[in-house]
């Protein structure tokens, strides 16, 4: 035999056999998913209580479909304009808080590589005063394919109830609200050029309760994420708030990330998302969650959304 041929095939074997061996360890391991505590109806969790929504009953699916228990790492996101979602999530992966992070809204934005080396940890459970003050070495993200759809949908107030909606033109002449530095303030603000601007008010994300706000009468319309809008309604089923049935065009699939440098972790997930599709379970979870459930559209990760923004 060639020994060029015979070094190759022993490299393989040599190569099966570990990955074989990594397989092994990996299904008796526990499959850790890192998810946010305060997205409901996506995640939400309060301590001492089990946690649930969306992602929740998709995180123990897949970890059945691959034959591991799972474990949750819960994390908190503050709505601030110095919190960076792909910072937090690449620390939390780069420091083995867990293998995968769910609800990540797939943006070409969202998965550059970083551009600083060390980043800290979000807040997560159990963790230490020393894990609030550390910064942590980053690595590469890459995604899943996706699970579900996230648009932005216009919400009307008790005055505006029953208005027809078919785009964001049709919110002329309307009291408008939105949270400072969201996408749905660039939204509007650069809607026909600014045609919007003089009817907008904005408030501070995590400080004033916008829908709060539009539910008393103050507002007459905003625009925001259409699972926000299921949260609110199912926390408050007597408001007066209601959905126009508008989406906005532009929006981002949400699907899982992890670290690129686990190729063999995706495979697996991807296949299980497959069949979960297939047999209608996403959906069904999206339905128990109170989730208005949306199936991924093309294209699978949205590109520079602040340039289609303006560009429209």
């Amino acid at each position: 035999m060639n020994m060029t041929l015979a070094k190759t095939i022993l490299a393989a074997w040599s190569l099966a056999a570990a990955l074989l061996s990594t397989a092994a360890t990996a299904a008796d391991a526990p499959l850790r998913i890192c998810l946010d505590e305060d997205r409901p109806p996506l995640s939400v969790h309060h301590r001492g209580k089990p946690g649930g929504g969306f992602d929740v009953l998709l995180a123990q699916a897949i970890a059945e479909r691959l034959g591991r228990p799972l474990q949750i790492q819960w994390f908190e996101s503050k709505l601030d304009e110095d919190s960076s979602p792909p910072l937090e999530a690449n620390a939390l992966l780069s420091d083995g808080r867990c293998a995968l992070l769910g609800g990540y809204a797939l943006t070409e934005d969202s998965l550059v590589v970083p551009g600083m080396k060390t980043a800290r940890l979000p807040d997560f459970d159990g963790a230490t005063r020393d894990d609030r003050r550390r910064r942590v070495a980053l690595g590469v993200l890459a995604p899943s394919q996706p699970y579900v759809y996230s648009p932005m949908t216009v919400v009307l107030g008790p005055k505006a109830r029953g208005r027809k909606i078919d785009g964001i033109g049709d919110l002329a002449g309307m009291r408008l609200a939105i949270e400072s530095g969201t996408l749905g303030d660039a939204i509007l603000m650069n809607f026909d050029k600014g045609r919007l601007i003089d009817s907008i008010t904005h408030l501070v994300p995590g400080r004033d309760d916008l829908l709060g706000a539009l539910n008393r009468g103050d507002h007459d319309a905003t625009l925001l994420d259409l699972a926000r809008f299921d949260a609110y309604r199912a926390a408050h089923q007597d408001t007066a708030i209601s959905a126009s049935g508008y989406y906005y065009p532009i929006g981002a699939n949400r699907g899982y990330v992890a670290l690129a440098s686990d190729p063999a972790l995706f495979v697996a997930v991807n296949k299980a998302l497959t069949e979960l599709m297939a047999e209608g379970k996403i959906a069904e979870f999206g339905k128990q969650a109170g989730l208005t459930y949306l199936p991924p559209r093309e294209p699978a990760i949205l590109g520079n959304v602040w340039k289609q923004i303006i560009q429209r």
